[in-house]
């Protein structure tokens, strides 16, 4: 069996918000270097702010973005509201957390358009130096 061409990662907006910004947990595709990632037509490049650790190249706005806990516990726990999770992955989801079933408390089931701009990353980066 190969291994998929995408990992799992919780991708929450932290720019504007608290610990309640809108919140994902999607397929995504790294860099070679893990650097930057890429998920639903957006490219996040990894720094180290105070509340977040990946800022968007095309916005600037912060993200934190992380891998998924077993717990099922992503969001900080001072947080609040559904975190989106793409239907495409939700039994990759639950072999990850263990668990049996979604908590629809929790979470929001979700179709999110695989699109990793790479090529276009590629391009606004070249255009820049």
């Amino acid at each position: 069996m190969s291994q998929p061409d995408y990992e799992i990662r919780y991708i929450e907006l932290k720019t504007g918000y608290n610990d309640d910004g809108p919140a994902w947990i999607g397929k995504v595709k790294l860099s070679k270097t893990s650097n930057t990632v890429y998920f639903n037509d957006h490219a996040f490049k990894k720094y180290q702010g105070i509340n977040s650790n990946f800022y968007d190249v095309e916005t600037g706005e912060s993200y934190w973005i992380s891998g998924v806990k077993k717990n099922s516990e992503d969001r900080y726990w001072a947080g609040k509201g559904k975190v989106m999770i793409d239907k495409k992955i939700t039994d990759d989801y639950l072999a990850v957390t263990g668990a049996k079933e979604l908590n629809l408390h929790v979470f929001e089931v979700v179709e999110i358009e695989d699109s990793f701009p790479i090529e276009r990353i590629r391009t606004l980066e070249n255009l820049s130096r």
